[in-house]
């Protein structure tokens, strides 16, 4: 008879997870990570902008380990997600290669804005490509809407894109005015695009809370 213990059950579970680790234990160090990194931010702890976009590698990359491991946990049928698809795997997939070519571009930027003199036309070329990578996610999420079948699942992916961008846009506008009264320092308009992420954890969050899945994007 198999063994359906809770000591089974969990160890089943980190296995299927990335690193040994679970989603939620990602889904913390991408909320830890942001908060540390916005506070050294707005702390001027940090004053160089590339600086601060090679230290965002480390939310960007947890994410992208929650992804996968919410992706093996669902293949090993944990319980606790609804099975996905082709389209979840594909997703999963362009995530991935748009985040590489993120930290590929994004990198290559700050290389080669220390390392030579470009003129302005390269500037804009090469500060175009981590913007256009970045775009490349919200491409995949716009993709995973329009391919899955599963209309349960589209509903919580679509909530959840809600969530983000009501969050994204109300944190935007909130700041936006503080700024204009001159009560908080300014933000590169990029800090909207970081919270709209951020802002996909609390909509897994509140789809985890309501229906007992975190969904997919």
């Amino acid at each position: 008879m198999p063994d359906v213990s809770g000591a089974a059950f969990k160890n089943r579970t980190r296995a299927a997870g990335f690193l040994g680790r679970g989603p939620w234990f990602w889904l913390g160090m991408t909320c830890a990570s942001t908060a540390a990194l916005v506070g050294l931010a707005l702390s001027d702890a940090i004053e160089s902008k590339g600086t601060v976009f090679i230290l965002f590698i480390v939310p960007l990359l947890s994410m992208v380990a929650m992804a996968v491991s919410l992706l093996r946990l669902n293949e090993a049928g944990s319980g606790n997600c609804v099975p996905k698809g082709i389209a979840q795997r594909r997703y999963i997939k362009r995530v991935a290669i748009f985040t590489s070519l993120y930290l590929a571009t994004f990198a290559f930027m700050t290389f080669a804005d220390e390392a030579f003199v470009v003129p302005l036309a390269g500037r804009v070329a090469i500060a175009l490509l981590p913007g256009l990578a970045v775009s490349g996610v919200f491409w995949a999420i716009a993709r995973l809407i329009i391919e899955e079948q599963d209309e349960f699942l589209r509903m919580l992916t679509i909530r959840q894109t809600l969530i983000a961008s009501g969050f994204a846009l109300s944190l935007a506008s909130i700041w936006g005015f503080l700024e204009s009264a001159d009560l908080v320092v300014h933000l590169d308009a990029y800090w909207v695009a970081i919270a709209w992420f951020f802002g996909l954890l609390i909509g897994a969050g509140a789809n985890f809370a309501q229906h007992g899945t975190m969904g997919v994007a």
